[in-house]
């Protein structure tokens, strides 16, 4: 039993007390939520580690260390604590992601060793909506991408990543996690997207991370020949259909504040806002 304030890295056994911290923020936690739900806690099948921090011997905050490092319902003392484990451990993440206060807090203590960054994304509006709009009738070519079309959405996945983040996802070991990420996704039922006659990605997105209180939307992109012509609400529209009909009761997303249009295409399709994340890019 632990009776002091303490940090150390979760084992499998401690699976039940992570999930009850990540119950707290559904919504905002439901990326690594996903991924504990498969995975568990192992860290070979999970991808990376999952701190704990504990206090007066309860599990109270989490930070997950893999691919992105990101802290989750960390208190200040949390913070100071998995800071100080990242030093210790070395810079192995692309990037840090999570709610905008905290990661701020956690990248203040990070970027004297860590830094420079390469962006910094500070104010990413997290946006919810439990609800089909009213007004937006969804894309009826919108639809479920099958295991024989991953080499027609895998293009527009990729040129979506690269806009999105600015350096290619096939960059780091030629294309291989990135587009095992993508069959996951066909195979899963989670890819969506409207192809032209000539069976060209118009329109495409993805729901990204499920779990049955909520899921999240990502990767939504349309080629740049279609843009400017009304797609991206209805579009929208029909993969939050999908998602309410099939995944979970509360769809999510998180959108950069300066991508006005986009902001505006959510707030259409009834996202509301209701708190913001936080990105480092390295």
């Amino acid at each position: 039993m632990l009776t002091q304030t303490t940090s150390r890295v979760l084992e499998p056994s401690d699976l039940d007390a992570a999930l009850a911290v990540l119950d707290r923020e559904p919504v905002a936690n439901a990326f690594v939520a996903a991924r504990v739900q498969v995975a568990g806690l192992d860290p070979w099948r999970l991808g990376g580690e999952m701190w704990g921090w504990y206090e007066d011997g309860m599990l109270t905050s989490l930070c997950y260390a893999g691919a992105n490092l990101v802290p989750i319902c960390a208190t200040p003392r949390a913070v100071r604590a998995f800071a100080d484990r990242a030093r210790r451990a070395g810079r192995r993440c692309s990037s840090i992601v999570g709610p905008a206060e905290t990661t701020a807090e956690l990248w203040s203590l990070l970027e004297p060793r860590w830094g420079p960054a390469r962006e910094i994304r500070a104010h990413q509006p997290l946006m919810v909506t439990d609800r089909m709009p009213a007004d937006i009738a969804p894309d009826p070519y919108v639809r479920r991408i099958r295991k024989d079309e991953i080499d027609t959405i895998t293009p527009a996945c990729v040129a979506m990543f690269t806009e999105e983040v600015g350096v290619s996802p096939l960059a780091a070991d030629g294309g291989l996690l990135y587009q095992a990420r993508v069959a996951e996704l066909v195979g899963s039922g989670r890819s969506f997207a409207r192809l032209d006659e000539d069976g060209k990605v118009v329109f495409k997105a993805e729901i990204g991370a499920a779990t049955p209180r909520a899921c999240q939307i990502q990767g939504v992109w349309i080629a740049p020949e279609h843009r400017g012509k009304g797609l991206a609400a209805p579009g929208m529209a029909a993969v939050l259909r999908y998602a309410l009909a099939d995944v979970a009761p509360i769809a999510s997303l998180y959108v950069n504040d300066f991508n006005t249009a986009a902001r505006k295409t959510y707030r259409r399709v009834g996202f509301e806002e209701v708190g913001a994340f936080m990105s480092v890019l390295f």
